[in-house]
């Protein structure tokens, strides 16, 4: 994971013990029991969302990361395998039950829709929320009204859909034995598959960065499958995982696999058509899903509840103030605006806001730069490009 020498440091002093034999470049930093089982979680601002089956969403803060805490759960009626999260709402896939609208602040149910099939997985992109229901494919609802979402177009998968990603005009669906399928989405009423891509493993998880997806295929561990030409989507890459691959999510050159009784693996696709093992922490339970948040990751692992752990493969490392022009001109706390002065010949074009992970979250302009949407916390003003920075400085975003 992108990470600060800081940081580094920091998760060293938290946790204050050498690396656990069954580990590399991970190290445990904390762990929150759930009631049920931890199917999936996904991270946002300071807290992780955890689908926990038939104990439904558990809200965990992971404020302080050695010490994680539940804040809040509601209890869906079915068994809780995915969620997203957007705006001001959990959305839960369900199982038999469905997708579930819960309002987060208030921990409440504001809206259901039924689905055929077992609902496995969620993700919400603009006002829809894609939903792989197994044998029943995918179903692409409206939640422009939280309250009543409502089925506005299906596709039917040839296997089970497990997983889906959303990237622009196209759903990405991890299908069992039946691969990697490709499905416009540019018509939410009619979605339609173009393109297709066979893997030796069963799909049942899969994340998109850039021009790649990436596929989480049971006993065939990772598969990277290029995704430039929708129509002729084609594996260019593979790692072997020891165990079973159910989850993936990726952050510019690393991708973090939940791979069942063997834990957290982390590949570097820096390479994309040679992904190899840089890391791994074998987690106490069953890892099924995975997430990062700020500089840490997330696993959802199964009848261990939610883990959180440290990666310090080498990543974003902050520039020397002497050379950095970020150095300069970027301050150290800002509340609500980011300020930058006008370039000096010398600055780069490129310039992005990065948060903890990695991620870029704003292009960056001279002057004033509206920052108040963003989650309180540490990102890195970076040179270059997302993923090519050769310059960072840190900065801490206060409310």
């Amino acid at each position: 994971m992108k990470a600060s020498v800081f940081v580094f440091c920091l998760s060293l002093l938290l946790v204050g013990v050498a690396p656990a034999a069954d580990s590399l470049k991970v190290r445990t930093v904390g762990h929150c029991d759930t009631p049920g089982t931890a199917n999936g979680v996904v991270a946002s601002g300071d807290s992780a969302y955890v689908a926990a089956d038939t104990s439904g969403l558990r809200i965990i803060s992971v404020v302080d990361p050695a010490h994680p805490v539940e804040v809040g759960h509601y209890d869906t009626p079915g068994e809780a395998w995915g969620v997203a999260v957007s705006g001001h709402f959990a959305y839960v896939a369900d199982g038999d039950s469905g997708l579930r609208v819960i309002r987060m602040t208030s921990q409440t149910e504001v809206g259901h829709c039924a689905v055929p099939g077992f609902a496995f997985c969620v993700v919400v992109s603009g006002t829809y929320a894609y939903v792989a229901v197994g044998d029943s494919g995918l179903r692409v609802i409206s939640v422009v009204d939280s309250s009543n979402p409502v089925v506005v177009g299906s596709y039917h998968a040839p296997n089970q859909a497990w997983g889906v990603a959303v990237s622009g005009h196209f759903a990405y669906v991890a299908d069992g034995d039946s691969g990697f399928r490709v499905v416009s989405v540019a018509n939410p009423a009619h979605p339609v598959q173009v393109g297709h891509c066979a893997t030796s493993g069963y799909a049942e998880g899969v994340a998109v960065s850039g021009k790649c997806a990436y596929v989480a295929d049971g006993d065939s561990g990772l598969r990277v499958i290029t995704i430039a030409d929708s129509a002729h989507p084609a594996q260019i890459g593979h790692c072997a995982t020891p165990a079973f691959a159910y989850g993936v999510t990726v952050s510019l050159d690393s991708a973090y696999v939940a791979d069942g009784e063997s834990g957290l693996r982390i590949i570097s696709v820096t390479d994309s058509a040679h992904p190899a093992q840089v890391g791994y922490y074998d987690t106490p339970g069953f890892a099924n899903g995975v997430a990062l948040s700020r500089d840490y990751v997330l696993v959802a692992d199964f009848d261990a509840g939610l883990g959180v752990y440290h990666s310090y493969v080498p990543g974003i490392q902050e520039a020397p103030s002497a050379v950095s022009w970020a150095a300069r001109y970027a301050p150290t706390i800002v509340r609500g605006v980011l300020l930058l002065e006008e370039a000096p010949s010398h600055r780069p074009q490129a310039v992005s806001l990065l948060d903890a992970s990695g991620r870029k979250v704003l292009d960056l302009r001279a002057g004033a730069n509206d920052v108040s949407g963003l989650g309180p916390g540490v990102y890195f003003v970076c040179d270059g490009a997302q993923g090519q920075a050769q310059a960072a400085q840190k900065v801490v975003i206060a409310r």
